[in-house]
């Protein structure tokens, strides 16, 4: 039997509830087609050379609920933070440059959350539709669904 890999600081995040999409962002989809709305994540690589625009995560599939590794725009996750790893599942899928400390890790996430803030921005060059339903317009609180 394989031993269980060494614990690791990794970045994990949120997926949006909803993201905008369509003609100048009108229309509302719920999370991710890989991923279920606030289904949690870990970052296992980004993509620098893009601006960190698109990063590598690990988490349970939207369909099938087994583990996934799919590349997503930084712009559908939400609330990156540094977390332990304990998880064979999750550590088998990261490569060998993730951050190595809590403080690296966190420094990631803070850099992450500014990015994918201002990709939920400036992605859709037009106004929010009204009412918009949004991760940034959207209060926290119980789910909402679109009319």
């Amino acid at each position: 039997m394989a031993e269980a890999p060494e614990p690791r600081w990794l970045v994990a995040a949120n997926v949006v509830r909803w993201r905008r999409y369509g003609e100048l962002g009108q229309e509302f989809r719920s999370g991710t087609k890989a991923f279920r709305p606030g289904a949690k994540v870990y970052v296992v690589d980004t993509h620098a050379g893009m601006g960190h625009e698109q990063l590598t995560a690990v988490g349970h599939g939207r369909h099938t609920g087994h583990w996934i590794t799919i590349d997503t725009g930084t712009r559908h996750l939400h609330t990156f933070r540094a977390r332990l790893v304990h998880s064979p599942a999750v550590l088998r899928r990261c490569p060998g440059h993730a951050p190595r400390t809590r403080e690296e890790a966190a420094e990631l996430a803070g850099l992450l959350e500014r990015v994918a803030r201002l990709g939920r921005d400036t992605h859709h060059a037009a106004p929010h539709p009204d009412p918009c339903l949004c991760h940034e317009c959207l209060p926290a609180g119980p789910d909402v669904s679109p009319a």
